[in-house]
């Protein structure tokens, strides 16, 4: 059965993933190929159960959201508040819509055979780093090379 999200957070990390799915990390074994049949079911179990999660946590809110009453607060103050947690719940339900079409993407690509390699330079991108965050398409070393990109376009 699905964990409901706490008030606090709706974000879970790959390690609370990890554990509702009740995945150890992976240990590969003497001489074993990368993303071998082994790895791309483990990958698979960790990203279908994050999804579920996801889905679940979207529906529970959006439940929320239609049954939590609008009161109409004569306070413009009280009022604000009421309509900054509302669009803050938006955005969260938007977010997570954006990271289960990503990890639906994500899990297309494990039944082509494409996950774990670089979608920039198609070296593996490492068990531990997939287990970190399931959904990365490229190596360490792209990645970082993007984030500079970014920072000297951004100033």
């Amino acid at each position: 059965m699905p964990i409901k999200s706490s008030n606090r957070s709706n974000k879970y990390s790959s390690l609370n993933v990890l554990i509702i799915a009740g995945v150890t990390p992976y240990q590969r074994k003497p001489n074993e190929e990368y993303m071998s049949y082994d790895q791309l079911l483990h990958f698979k179990r960790i990203l279908e159960t994050w999804k579920n999660q996801l889905k679940y946590n979207l529906e529970y809110s959006t439940l929320c959201v239609q049954n939590q009453e609008s009161v109409n607060f004569p306070d413009p103050v009280d009022r604000a508040t009421q309509e900054e947690e509302f669009n803050i719940k938006l955005r969260n339900r938007d977010r997570e819509r954006r990271l289960i079409e990503k990890i639906e993407k994500t899990l297309k690509k494990i039944d082509t055979n494409e996950f774990g390699f670089c979608a920039s330079c198609d070296v593996e991108i490492g068990i531990r780093r997939l287990e970190a965050r399931p959904t990365a398409d490229l190596c360490i070393d792209c990645k970082t090379l993007e984030e500079i990109k970014e920072k000297q376009m951004t100033g």
